[in-house]
């Protein structure tokens, strides 16, 4: 099978530093490769690199050969002409991605006009039409939309729309169904096949999940520090993996067939650094059985913990958000109950929109409740005013799915502890100082981070800060919403080993909210 895409020896630089090292790979008519890593490794650089979107003052070296032509050869205008209608390319984020003020039906007729010669009016016509090819209801009506009236699985559906508009031959698809629900990522990857089937298409597709690769790919490119390090067919590199860190990745994964626990076992983990030589290093640490005294926490001590009072008992709960003028209130939380021992993990699962996120700002009293009652430590929240609920919000806390956008980006990580402690009225400068840095090393996190800014830390490092800043006031309570959804798979089996043992250390009951059975089992 001819290739259609050839990579030879591509180099991406940012002054010193070298984001793509010497990569080269093929991709064949109608294949499907996919290129795995984890955060920083070089699989997005290697994405925009083909897509001449690498910012300033990156370059770009080697050889990328598209159809037998020199692609790192042409003109910005000759470029353009490729891009979209030849080549095309999903982003990450659809949110950020699509323009917030214009209507997304408006988007994908103005990519249309952009490549072929159609009128306003077909180019509508063709728009509604790729809104239904993509699973989209009721098109007709949802290509008048904006961006935000959408829900994220949809918002990436109108990214597909907009990306095969014009029949790509090739389609690159930047972590498609990260953040997804599980059901959605399977709809996303069922499009994406059948597109590329129908359009006969190539498929890049980037990715951190090994679950998403196993299904969807032909091959797979393993890339570690910016260079290839191993490349085989998908069914080989997931029975006989060559390379130490491909195997580090998927002993790493989680699967909802492991027989795996908390209370049994330690995650593996993939620690990264640099070597003797100065070049980046990694170290995997293996599946272990656990010796501390999680391991032999008997059932019985669980049960007697249920059986006392529990320390969160949501009763009946109703959170309903208010319409339009003539339309009645729409329903976000009905009816639900549940409680949480001391030291309990609860599991809170479900799609997108069905209402968990609202559960849990109802919990902290961020949105107001229509009925029902929220008893922490047997005390109701429901009729409390602010005043009331000052010295109880301490007892409670959060770890945000997305710690970049929930982390003030002016403030350093110091500021941001303190601010916590100040606003609770917790210690003088020099207690707050001791016990920030305690919070600190707990987190895995060194002291040098206090000085520092929220977007110089990796994102492992930024949920590492989230999960600080919940726990710098010693609450009873974490809620954590998607607390790893984003992460690289070793970076999430790190975040999850941490919070078993900041449980086990604080005594801490946990409401894990997630899409990932795997990670609830």
């Amino acid at each position: 099978m001819a290739n259609l895409l050839e990579v030879r020896d591509m180099r991406v630089s940012f002054g010193a530093h070298e984001a793509v090292r010497g990569l080269s790979f093929d991709i064949a008519q109608g294949e499907t490769l996919a290129l795995v890593g984890e955060s920083g490794c070089g699989k997005s650089a290697t994405a925009l690199s083909l897509m001449h979107l690498v910012p300033a003052p990156g370059r770009v070296s080697g050889s990328v050969r598209f159809d037998g032509r020199e692609l790192l050869d042409l003109t910005p205008r000759e470029v353009r002409e490729i891009r979209g209608q030849h080549m095309s390319m999903i982003f990450q984020e659809p949110m950020t991605s699509l323009n917030p003020v214009l209507a997304v039906g408006a988007q994908i007729v103005e990519t249309l006009r952009r490549h072929e010669r159609l009128s306003r009016q077909a180019a509508w016509r063709r728009a509604i039409e790729l809104l239904e090819l993509v699973q989209i209801p009721e098109p007709q009506r949802r290509v008048f939309d904006y961006p935000h009236e959408l829900s994220g699985g949809q918002r990436q559906r109108v990214m597909i729309a907009m990306a095969v508009a014009c029949r790509p031959r090739l389609l690159i698809a930047d972590e498609p169904t990260t953040a997804l629900d599980v059901t959605i990522q399977a709809h996303i990857l069922e499009l994406l096949d059948g597109l590329r089937r129908e359009l006969a298409m190539s498929l890049l597709l980037i990715t951190h999940d090994l679950g998403v690769v196993a299904q969807h790919a032909d091959r797979v490119a393993v890339m570690l520090a910016g260079e290839k390090v191993e490349e085989a067919p998908v069914a080989r590199l997931f029975t006989q993996p060559q390379h130490a860190y491909t195997r580090g990745l998927l002993g790493a994964s989680l699967n909802l067939a492991d027989d795996l626990h908390y209370r049994g076992w330690k995650l593996p983990e993939i620690r990264h650094g640099l070597g003797d030589d100065g070049k980046p290093a990694f170290a995997v640490v293996p599946h272990s059985v656990r010796t501390e005294p999680h391991a032999a926490l008997p059932d019985a001590e669980i049960e007697t913990s249920r059986s006392a009072a529990p320390l969160l008992e949501v009763r009946e709960l109703r959170v309903e958000y208010p319409q339009r003028r003539g339309h009645t209130a729409l329903p976000a939380v009905a009816g639900v109950s549940f409680s949480i021992a001391r030291g309990e993990t609860v599991g809170l699962v479900g799609e997108s929109g069905c209402g968990k996120s609202t559960l849990s700002k109802a919990i902290l009293r961020l949105v107001p409740a229509a009925a029902g009652a929220i008893r922490l430590r047997g005390t109701d929240l429901v009729a409390f005013g602010e005043r009331e609920l000052r010295p109880l919000r301490r007892h409670v806390q959060m770890v945000f799915q997305d710690p970049y956008a929930s982390l003030n980006p002016r403030r350093t990580v110091a500021e941001i502890l303190d601010t916590v402690l100040v606003v609770n009225r917790i210690g003088n400068a020099q207690q707050r100082r001791a016990r920030i840095a305690a919070m600190l090393d707990r987190v895995g996190l060194p002291a040098s981070a206090l000085g520092r800014y929220p977007h110089e830390f990796s994102g492992g490092q930024r949920q590492r800060i989230g999960i600080a800043r919940a726990l710098v006031l010693e609450p009873d309570l974490l809620i954590c919403d998607e607390p790893v959804s984003a992460l690289d798979v070793s970076i999430q089996a790190q975040i999850l080993n941490l919070l078993v043992d900041l449980k086990r250390d604080l005594g801490l009951a946990y409401l894990f909210i997630s899409h990932d059975l795997s990670v609830v089992r």
